[in-house]
């Protein structure tokens, strides 16, 4: 055996020369349809788990988290609307527990707004005069 794989090494490298079935760098073009065809995979597969029944990203029609406050390292309050009708829930690591049923929806909070940028002071003059205080 040892003799044949001998004797068919020598005659393998002398038929075939160095290089030639080398793979070649890919181009440009292969390079950008590679990259095109990976990003058009994960819209893909994107779009399919979103159109999958039970996917994580779809809310619960009816139920919406109001308002949410921990309370401990993994205990939270949480005040759940469920069509309309609002309960407190305790959330622990060994479960949920419903503490209150609310007589009336909590108020609406406003969301917050971003600060209006027109209404800053100038950078520059406040630094020149923390400069000055500090001299």
């Amino acid at each position: 055996m040892i003799a044949l794989l001998a004797y068919a090494a020598p005659a393998a490298k002398a038929a075939t020369p160095v290089g030639q079935h080398a793979a070649s760098a890919p181009g440009l073009f292969g390079a950008f349809f590679t990259l095109l065809l990976v990003l058009g995979l994960i819209i893909g597969l994107g779009w399919l788990l979103k159109r999958m029944p039970g996917g994580a990203f779809r809310p619960a029609e009816g139920l919406k988290v109001v308002a949410s406050i921990n309370v401990g390292a993994k205990e939270r309050v949480v005040v759940v609307d469920v069509n309309g009708q609002q309960l407190l829930l305790g959330i622990t690591a060994g479960g949920i527990s419903t503490l209150h049923q609310l007589p009336e929806p909590l108020p609406q909070t406003p969301a917050p707004a971003l600060p209006n940028l027109k209404q800053l002071p100038n950078f520059a003059q406040l630094l020149a005069q923390k400069l000055r205080k500090d001299s």
